[in-house]
């Protein structure tokens, strides 16, 4: 077979598409970076943005993980802020904090006054994802940007956030200015998306880590619509659609309905809880993060189980619940990867 054709047979796009597998399929979350000593050693003296615009750079640290565990699929090394850059925010990462905005989304002016995406705003991922595709052979590429409320709490606070107070007053006092940041930012994640797959991405991931400190209600009115027009233009792409998110086990089957293919279930949510709300949807996760700090074999007991209850659903990726700690051990995780690969399916 030749290399596209051993991509499309591939485990990972196999289970994404609900087909039998030769075995479960892994990959992590966050796999590329900060837990491998020859991330850390790469990335010395450069900056998190400086290097995400770097495609030599890109190209090796996406390989990275792929290289030492032997995973069945790469996730495109990048942040989620990163388009935001493209067009001239003027946002940074700080370390220790992450992005920080300059002048935060306060008015309709402001929103207005972000450029839309355009694919020669981010000429250095269609060089990246290029490199790495020809680089990768038979294993696919996961493409992902943030979801739109997640990019939007980063804009209207100004920096991470816990309660999220100013993006909720935003979205409950002026309805006009969270509709129109939404669909600007949703606009430049689903760009972001089409220039990853038009450049040789398998699959798309739309990531929306604060979903989770909404109401279903809330996210259903003020958040899906945005997240679905996202995921309909990937989905016009012909690649299987992941969506995930943090927290979220109240937000599944709204987050399901959005359009994913392939709904991402964290850890504090059962797969055998999960699986019945995501509407036959194949599902990804979920071991606990902290669990490859435990003994092999508590680690490896608790991943089987996860693999078990994930053949109740239409297909299984498995992932952790999570990123992978920074502090984590990378032995562990090849252990882990192994396990999971040789597990009976």
């Amino acid at each position: 077979m030749t290399a596209r054709a051993d991509l499309h047979d591939s485990a990972f796009l196999r289970a994404a598409r609900g087909e039998s597998v030769p075995h479960t399929p892994v990959w992590f979350m966050r796999q590329a970076g900060r837990s491998l000593p020859e991330y850390l050693k790469i990335r010395e003296g450069i900056g998190m943005l400086e290097s995400c615009m770097d495609p030599d750079l890109v190209t090796e640290i996406t390989l990275q993980p792929v290289r030492r565990y032997g995973v069945d699929a790469a996730i495109f090394f990048s942040d989620i802020v990163l388009p935001l850059k493209a067009v001239g925010v003027d946002l940074d990462i700080k370390p220790g904090i992450g992005p920080v905005v300059a002048n935060p989304v306060r008015t309709l002016a402001d929103v207005e006054a972000i450029p839309d995406l355009t694919a020669e705003h981010v000429g250095f991922i269609t060089a990246a994802v290029t490199s790495l595709v020809s680089e990768l052979g038979g294993t696919p590429l996961i493409g992902f940007a943030g979801a739109p409320f997640t990019v939007a709490s980063y804009l209207v606070e100004g920096g991470p956030s816990k309660e999220h107070a100013k993006t909720k007053a935003m979205m409950f006092g002026a309805p006009d200015v969270w509709d129109a940041l939404m669909r600007k930012i949703g606009a430049i994640a689903a760009t972001y998306l089409e220039v990853q797959v038009a450049a040789g991405a398998s699959a798309v991931q739309l990531f929306d880590s604060w979903a989770g400190a909404l109401t279903p209600a809330d996210y259903a009115d003020f958040v899906m619509p945005h997240s679905a027009r996202v995921l309909e233009r990937a989905g016009a792409l012909g690649v299987p659609r992941i969506h995930f998110g943090v927290g979220t086990s109240n937000l599944l089957s709204l987050m399901g309905d959005a359009g994913a293919d392939v709904v991402g279930v964290d850890w504090r949510t059962p797969l055998a809880h999960a699986i019945p709300l995501v509407g036959g949807r194949v599902v990804q996760g979920n071991l606990d993060p902290t669990l490859v700090f435990a003994p092999t074999d508590v680690m490896t007991a608790r991943a089987a189980e996860v693999i078990e209850a994930g053949k109740a659903a239409k297909g299984h990726i498995f992932n952790l619940g999570h990123g992978v700690i920074p502090s984590t051990d990378p032995d562990q995780l090849k252990r882990l990867t192994e396990f999971v690969q040789s597990h009976p399916v």
